[in-house]
């Protein structure tokens, strides 16, 4: 399936090639694994903590840096893809706009320190983890919902080959 993935940096030094087809890698593989069979399109901005803390305060009203944002573009349910994307998919472009995701690499490389593994795998999970929350999974409880979603990071990142 061909997906439509825009990644931008908003900072000069965080530009890296290898950067920008791991995270298309790890979309790609997420969609897929989820049984997306439609043409996607999903916004991704690498950025500081900085920005991601201007975000999420602009955004979501809280005053803090984090790893990882995620805007879907419509409410999905968690492991029930539509059966007809056609409501859903750009008349112009032919791809359903899934949404847009902000990821701090700063903060990816923090918490890949923290937790004793690469950035890659970090920068891989977050990636991962955005896309879950852009097909409607959701962690704000510790319960059920938030098992589900961890278990299908899991699944996909074993398919990407990064286990922790």
């Amino acid at each position: 399936m061909q997906h439509r993935i825009n990644i931008s940096f908003d900072q000069p030094s965080l530009r890296m090639l290898p950067l920008r087809s791991h995270i298309k890698r790890c979309v790609c593989t997420a969609l897929s694994v989820q049984q997306v069979d439609v043409p996607c399109e999903i916004n991704v901005l690498v950025t500081n903590d900085a920005t991601i803390r201007e975000i999420n305060r602009i955004q979501r009203g809280i005053d803090s840096a984090t790893d990882v944002l995620s805007f879907p573009m419509f409410e999905l349910t968690a492991g029930e893809l539509p059966e007809d994307w056609t409501p859903y998919q750009d008349p112009d472009s032919g791809y359903v706009p899934l949404g847009d995701m902000a990821l701090s690499l700063e903060r990816a490389k923090a918490q890949a320190k923290q937790y004793g593994h690469s950035a890659r795998r970090e920068i891989g999970y977050l990636t991962v983890h955005s896309v879950l929350h852009l097909l409607g999974y959701d962690h704000m409880d510790e319960g059920e919902e938030k098992q589900k979603m961890r278990a299908r990071e899991e699944t996909i990142l074993a398919e990407i080959v990064l286990p922790r």
